[in-house]
């Protein structure tokens, strides 16, 4: 098994960037391997890790085609459905609550 270069917190060489970077500028990996990594120390916790992949081997982001935007603003759709009075909240219910506001809420507005 053949290790993988180490650098410190901003001080990898140019040339290499982690997925975040990659998809600023329009790339993706396009599966090829971990090149390096790059760590930064934390105190009370191990260090943070950030893989690194090469800018010349990266592919560009395949575009989104019609079915996956439908797919997605399906998806979205569904997150803001109430599922207990099946109206569309405006917003992203929140999964803690798992309904919208007002069906939330509703026995503390009737008690005041």
């Amino acid at each position: 098994m053949s290790s993988i270069p180490v650098y410190r917190w901003r001080l990898a060489p140019d040339g290499l960037a982690t997925r975040r970077q990659l998809r600023a500028q329009g790339l993706r990996p396009g599966g090829q391997d971990v090149v390096a990594q790059v760590e930064r120390l934390r105190r009370r916790r191990g260090p943070l890790v950030a893989y690194l992949y090469s800018i010349e081997h990266a592919k560009p982001v395949r575009p989104m085609t019609p079915a996956k935007w439908a797919a997605l603003a399906k998806a979205n759709a569904a997150r803001r459905s109430c599922p207990e009075c099946l109206r569309d909240a405006g917003y992203v219910i929140p999964a803690s609550l798992g309904v919208c506001g007002p069906c939330a809420y509703s026995e503390e507005q009737r008690a005041a």
